[in-house]
């Protein structure tokens, strides 16, 4: 299957699922595509984009590459004011502070206590654990970001 961009000589856009180019064809010639804004028959491809993904093995660096202690810029530039104090938020977490996962909770509670050698962490927690590390009086807040390690 294969998704077009398609328009009319109004300029009305709108997608349409097709098994292949050649089904496109005959249902153009044939005259029985219409839009379905206007009901016109004249129906033309829109130039579009191919919607890739890279292969996994791609997608991933190679386990013997260390990744950057902090990345210099992140990678989509921001454009707002917000989005690069974000931004800077985001690369200055994760070089000064642990990436401890799922350990979290358990982390968070063992520095409180002084179990742990103090020091700024960041994770995962569940709702229920967060707002009961809150209520116990451990300093926590959720970051306005996802950590670079858990980004697809």
């Amino acid at each position: 299957m294969i998704r077009f961009t398609l328009q009319c000589p109004e300029g009305h856009r709108f997608e349409s699922w097709f098994r292949d180019g050649g089904a496109f064809e005959a249902l153009s010639k044939s005259g029985e595509l219409a839009c379905p804004d206007c009901g016109s028959a004249e129906i033309t491809k829109c130039l579009m984009t191919p919607q890739v993904r890279p292969a996994r093995s791609a997608a991933a660096p190679p386990a013997e590459t260390p990744a950057p202690a902090a990345p210099a810029a992140p990678a989509l530039a921001a454009t707002s004011d917000r989005e690069q104090a974000l931004a800077a938020l985001k690369v200055r977490v994760e070089a000064e502070a642990d990436y401890v996962g799922m350990g979290f909770v358990r982390e968070a509670r063992a520095i409180h206590t002084g179990d742990a050698p103090d020091r700024p962490i960041y994770g995962e927690a569940k709702p229920a654990e967060a707002i009961a590390l809150i209520e116990d009086g451990v300093p926590v807040a959720p970051l306005p970001f996802v950590p670079t390690r858990k980004v697809n």
